[in-house]
């Protein structure tokens, strides 16, 4: 019985821990699960923070394009495109990324990669209490210094843009930050640094749809062009 218990309160620790981490996460540098794993497994992990003041603006607004159009208006989940994803399964097409920027923070600082119902269900309610106790400026930050974004271990905008433009993140060109963009649903098979069709005509479109006046910027610009 006392086993069970212990058991019990263990599993309601690690499920509360993440709500109690997130107010901290208001300032700092954290690091993902995938990052902490790979120092663990020694595997080589590259990353330098930049705050989002010091990068391009190219960046956010391109990424923000490309993976999450609504991020400053929903709060952590944009449910007509969860709705949309779930039609589209429906009716046997292949689903679409239904993801915000905040979930991929949620399950890149709390949880695990990979499609499994158990995370969706906790990456849910994580999702909203991150978006209602950090701001909008805050997730972006950490998101683009979390994110993967190389073949060898390179996370965050600093890394991914010495390794594909040989330049820092405060220097990339519109280009340059749609192709990261462009890049991000899979690090290992896309590339930036030698992009392929595919990319550049992504990257095209993410570079138009950063540069609109459509979309809003609740999180502010940093300097450079």
């Amino acid at each position: 019985m006392r086993l069970a218990r212990n058991i019990v309160l263990a599993v309601l620790v690690l499920l509360a821990l993440p709500y109690l981490l997130t107010p901290l996460y208001g300032g700092g540098h954290p690091v993902s699960t995938l990052m902490l794993w790979r120092w663990l497994t020694g595997a080589p992990v590259t990353r330098q923070w930049v705050d989002l003041a010091e990068m391009s603006p190219a960046l956010p607004r391109s990424v923000v394009g490309a993976e999450d159009a609504k991020f400053c208006v929903h709060h952590g989940i944009d449910w007509d495109s969860l709705r949309d994803v779930i039609d589209d399964a429906q009716d046997g097409e292949v689903a679409r990324g239904g993801s915000t920027i905040t979930q991929q923070v949620a399950k890149n600082l709390f949880l695990w990669p990979g499609r499994s119902v158990v995370r969706k269900a906790l990456e849910f309610p994580l999702s909203m209490w991150i978006d209602l106790v950090l701001s909008k400026r805050r997730i972006l930050e950490i998101y683009l210094n979390i994110a993967e974004w190389g073949p060898a271990g390179q996370f965050g905008g600093e890394a991914a843009a010495q390794y594909a433009f040989g330049r820092p993140v405060a220097a990339l060109s519109s280009r340059e930050g749609a192709l990261l963009a462009a890049i991000l649903p899979n690090p290992h098979t896309r590339s930036a640094r030698a992009p392929g069709p595919g990319v550049r005509r992504l990257a095209s479109t993410y570079a138009v749809r950063g540069q609109s006046g459509e979309l809003p910027r609740c999180w502010g610009e940093g300097r450079g062009s």
